[in-house]
């Protein structure tokens, strides 16, 4: 059973850091793409950052393009999420999300695996 679980998530002030995990398990995720999205309230799901874990290739959303890293860790089956500069408009739900893609999907619909989520809140 492909289980995504997030962590990290929490209340912080802005200009402050986070880092969010996405721990993988129930199969081999070497040869998928690990996406994270955000979720504002009433809002559509957005990309946030990808990373092909076989390769290491990433991509990010140009509102989180300079601040936020996304990485990996095979050993730990595990994505990161690392945030900093943190805004008050980065408030979200954030997700995890897994599936198998030659590049790296923008759109929730490339992903077939979805983590429960982790509330992010930055206090101005």
């Amino acid at each position: 059973q492909v289980q995504l679980v997030e962590s990290g998530g929490g209340l912080v002030q802005a200009g402050d850091s986070l880092r969010l995990s996405c721990a993988a398990s129930g199969r081999t995720f070497s040869d998928d793409v690990i996406g994270w999205f955000r979720q504002h309230p009433g809002k559509e799901r957005d990309f946030v950052a990808g990373i092909k874990w076989s390769r290491g290739n990433t991509n990010y959303a140009d509102s989180v393009k300079d601040r936020f890293t996304i990485s990996s860790d095979s050993a730990k089956n595990t994505v990161y999420l690392q945030m900093n500069s943190l805004k008050p408009e980065d408030t979200a739900v954030y997700y995890c999300a897994a599936g198998l893609n030659y590049g790296i999907p923008i759109r929730i619909e490339g992903y077939r695996y979805w983590g429960q989520g982790t509330q992010v809140t930055i206090s101005s």
